[in-house]
């Protein structure tokens, strides 16, 4: 299988995603925005992969590789990709589907507890979750609005849309389970003027200190990545 991932700034990469990617033997390639590198064409690739990062969705104007990456991620919906957004990724997969982001409630930055729906507890895909994960955040927009095809998994007191499944084989992630020790040390070395105190926003030593949180979140996405590609590998997205 091959695996193609966007990135967006150098400190925000694929973390334990990478490692379960080697394990399972995939074709691992990536377009590195910041090095305003070129995008495969749709047939070079299988699942695609979009990654988190400061800049907002709307801000094209500081970012003009962002109208570019929209219409590829348009493009691999529409070829019947798998898609995986995270943070940032599953904001701008909200936005090419019709969606809306918006600035949320809240800032979000640390260890929180999402709560996952009936249909995500139910699903091959998400059943080994607890029913309120603890998972890393770093936000401050969100996705508001989704088409209605789409199928809201998660949610906390912090920000109403977590999670979501658009047309079976498209995810979005507002949280990170992919992030390591070393991930969340460099969002605090370069984002960590964003941490002003609120009700939820955590301190640095708060964040940096539970390496099993990571574990667990990491294992987490282990999983979600192999029951994914034994649903794939069946042909059969409806369970």
């Amino acid at each position: 299988m091959k695996l193609h991932y966007l990135q967006h700034v150098p400190f925000e990469n694929l973390g334990s995603i990478l490692s379960w990617a080697e394990e399972n033997g995939c074709i691992v390639t990536g377009t590195h925005f910041y090095d305003d590198e070129n995008l495969p064409t749709q047939i070079d690739y299988d699942w695609l992969v979009v990654m988190g990062g400061p800049m907002n969705i709307y801000d094209e104007k500081n970012y003009p590789w962002l109208a570019r990456e929209k219409s590829f991620i348009r493009e691999a919906i529409d070829s019947g990709k798998v898609v995986i957004g995270i943070c940032l990724g599953a904001q701008l997969i909200a936005d090419v589907i019709g969606g809306k982001v918006t600035q949320n409630h809240n800032l979000e930055i640390g260890w929180f507890p999402v709560r996952l729906s009936r249909e995500a507890i139910s699903s091959t895909l998400f059943s080994f979750f607890p029913p309120q994960p603890k998972v890393f955040q770093w936000h401050e927009d969100t996705f508001s609005r989704l088409p209605k095809d789409t199928v809201y998994i998660a949610q906390n007191d912090a920000c109403n849309n977590q999670a979501f499944i658009y047309k079976k084989k498209v995810f979005g992630f507002q949280f990170h389970l992919e992030s390591t020790q070393e991930t969340i040390k460099n969002l605090v070395k370069n984002c960590g003027y964003e941490m002003v105190p609120g009700t939820f926003v955590q301190t640095k030593k708060e964040v940096l200190s539970h390496p099993e949180y990571i574990k667990q979140a990491n294992e987490w996405m282990d999983m979600f990545l192999t029951q994914l590609k034994r649903v794939e590998d069946k042909g059969v997205f409806n369970e």
